[in-house]
C-alpha cells in the first residue's frame, strides 16, 4: 500500500491517532502535498460520504473521519501553497435564526471543508442581519449554506433567504439549504440555488455550485 493510501485508509477508518504521522511520512516520502490533500484524504471523504448515503456508516463514524482528516490537514497545512485548502473559494454556513441545532450544520461544514473550501461558521441561530453584515465583511464568498432543523423554524429560513434575495450582491452568489424538514420543494419555493439531504450531498452540492 502505497503512503497516500495508508493516509487514506487511516482516514475513512478515523485513526485520528495515526494520520498525522501517515501524513508525515508521506511528505518525508517525497509524495506530493496536493496528492496527500486530494487522494488521500478528499477521496477518503467522498467514500465516507457515500458510504453514510447508503447507511453503510452513521454520523458517529462520518464525525470520526471529518476529524481524521482534520488532524492531517494540520500536518500538511505548512506544505500546501496557500490557498489550495481553500481552493474552491469562501462559504459562509449558519443555522438560521430561533434554531440552536448545530450537529448536522457541524457535518455539512465539515464535508464541505474536506472538499475545498474555506468554511465561515457563524454558528447557531445567527439571524440574516449577522449573515448579511459577514458577507459584507468576505465580499469573496461564493456560496451562502443555511440549515434548519425545525418545522418552526422554515418561516425564519425562508425569511433569511429573502433578506439576503434583497441584497446587490444576491446576483453574486449562491445560497444551499438544509435541513431535517427542508425539502427540494421549499427551497424552490423560498427561491434558493441548492438543497442536499445531508452533508455528504452537501460536499457535491457545494462543488457543483461553483464549477
Amino acid at each position: 500500500m502505497s503512503k497516500i493510501q495508508e493516509v487514506a485508509d487511516l482516514v475513512e477508518r478515523g485513526k485520528g491517532k495515526l494520520v498525522g504521522a501517515a501524513v508525515q511520512a508521506a511528505l518525508d516520502e517525497g509524495c506530493d502535498p496536493v496528492a496527500i490533500l486530494n487522494e488521500g484524504m478528499i477521496d477518503a471523504m467522498a467514500i465516507v460520504g457515500e458510504k453514510f448515503k447508503n447507511n453503510e456508516i452513521f454520523v458517529p463514524e462520518m464525525l470520526v473521519a471529518a476529524k481524521a482528516m482534520k488532524k492531517g490537514v494540520e500536518v500538511l497545512k505548512p506544505h500546501l501553497a496557500s490557498g489550495s485548502t481553500g481552493a474552491l473559494g469562501k462559504l459562509i454556513i449558519a443555522t438560521v435564526a430561533g434554531d440552536l441545532h448545530d450537529i448536522g450544520k457541524n457535518l455539512v461544514a465539515m464535508m464541505i471543508e474536506s472538499a475545498g473550501f474555506e468554511v465561515i461558521d457563524l454558528g447557531v441561530d445567527v439571524s440574516s442581519d449577522r449573515i448579511i453584515e459577514c458577507y459584507r465583511e468576505n465580499p469573496d464568498t461564493k456560496i451562502i449554506a443555511l440549515s434548519a432543523l425545525l418545522t418552526t423554524t422554515m418561516p425564519s429560513l425562508r425569511d433569511t433567504v429573502a433578506a439576503i434575495g434583497e441584497q446587490d450582491f444576491r446576483k453574486d452568489i449562491k445560497i444551499m439549504v438544509g435541513g431535517a424538514p427542508i425539502t427540494q420543494e421549499f427551497a424552490d419555493e423560498i427561491g434558493a440555488d441548492g438543497y442536499s439531504e445531508d452533508a455528504a450531498s452537501a460536499a457535491v452540492l457545494a462543488k457543483s455550485l461553483v464549477a
